[in-house]
């Protein structure tokens, strides 16, 4: 073997990847992306237990959730399942 790690991009259709994502992004291929209205934001904490990607976290230093683009696969849970509905999900411009 060369010791080269492949992505997940080289893998064949159906495969199954031995790593978990955390070691190499995953929500470059996403459609949309979530965007919070963080002014009317409760902290609820609802976003962050229902995103199957773990990509939204609460962040103390910030006092709010933070989500992480680079994770974020765009399926749209989060805003479903916010009870505020704050939560939209729009297509991101090309320059970011």
């Amino acid at each position: 073997m060369s010791g080269q790690r492949n992505s997940w991009k080289d893998l064949a259709i159906g495969a199954v990847s031995q790593k978990d994502s955390t070691e190499f992004l995953t929500g470059d291929w996403k459609t949309f992306m979530p965007v919070c209205d963080f002014e009317k934001c409760v902290n609820c904490l609802t976003c962050v237990i229902f995103c199957p990607e773990g990509a939204i976290c609460w962040e103390s230093d910030v006092k709010r959730v933070v989500f992480n683009l680079d994770f974020c696969k765009g399926c749209g849970i989060c805003a479903n399942e916010c009870p505020l509905k704050i939560i939209s999900m729009k297509i991101p411009d090309k320059e970011e």
